[in-house]
């Protein structure tokens, strides 16, 4: 049940087009769906604006596939993430229209494939060795319904293939920041625009970077006041973060083009 579906469908008990029987009927799988192995929340895209994603590690395959047909089938997107080739490959088998997101590690079915994108967020990574964490941050945040631009490779080592785009970054309602070996580049980004920055620690990096605790604590120290952090390898959870402030700033006039 989403917000967009549960209103039309309240508007049609008002208008007698729909009887209370039938609406208590579709109603009837709020708040979850008890799976045994798992309770599937059909209410969290009311309360959160973006239904129960799927973690994969852990899980049996049979197991996700159950999950996720109990969540396409509620009419939700579906976004599993961090799926190994055994979980991606039965999730896309079992679910028609799930497509494998190969860099980020994740399997994504749109429930609604004609949702137009708005408004813009830009994921930025420091190397090339960032992006299966990048990518995870931009898939989340276009099934978020935001525009998503990236630019990846552009860590402090050679800062000015950052500094040649810095119209995009400004043009952005927030900006995803991934880094791993000592952290700096949110710092940077930080210190240049005027739009919220998310810093992912990543654990690439040598010995004494502790598997993204050195970067972790670089971001957490930094001296650029609009950077928050998120944990260590998590673009997840900064591309929900970035969809979220993305979709608070629908109709602002200072944020980008929508079109």
């Amino acid at each position: 049940m989403r917000p967009d579906t549960l209103k039309p469908l309240l508007e049609s008990v008002r208008a007698g087009e729909l009887s209370v029987e039938a609406a208590i009927e579709a109603l009837g799988r709020l708040p979850f769906a008890d799976l045994d192995v798992a309770r599937v929340d059909h209410h969290r895209a009311i309360r959160c604006g973006f239904p129960e994603v799927i973690f994969c590690p852990g899980k049996r395959p049979e197991d996700i596939v159950r999950i996720a047909r109990e969540i396409v089938e509620c009419g939700h997107d579906l976004l599993a993430t961090r799926a190994d080739a055994e979980a991606a490959g039965a999730l896309v088998s079992a679910i028609p229209g799930a497509v494998l997101e190969e860099r980020a590690r994740a399997v994504v079915r749109r429930a609604r494939p004609e949702t137009p994108q708005v408004g813009r967020v830009a994921i930025v990574c420091a190397g090339t060795s960032d992006i299966p964490v990048a990518e995870e941050a931009r898939v989340t945040a276009s099934l978020f319904g935001a525009r998503v631009d990236t630019l990846y490779d552009v860590g402090v080592a050679g800062l000015h293939r950052l500094l040649a785009h810095m119209d995009g970054l400004r043009a952005a309602r927030a900006i995803v920041v991934v880094a791993g070996m000592e952290g700096a580049l949110p710092s940077v980004v930080g210190g240049l625009v005027a739009r919220p920055v998310i810093a992912v620690p990543t654990s690439v990096g040598y010995g004494a970077s502790f598997g993204g605790v050195a970067a972790l604590l670089g971001m957490l120290n930094s001296c650029a006041a609009g950077v928050s952090v998120v944990n260590i390898d998590n673009g997840f959870g900064a591309g929900y973060v970035a969809g979220l402030i993305n979709r608070a700033g629908e109709g602002d006039g200072a944020a980008a083009e929508t079109t």
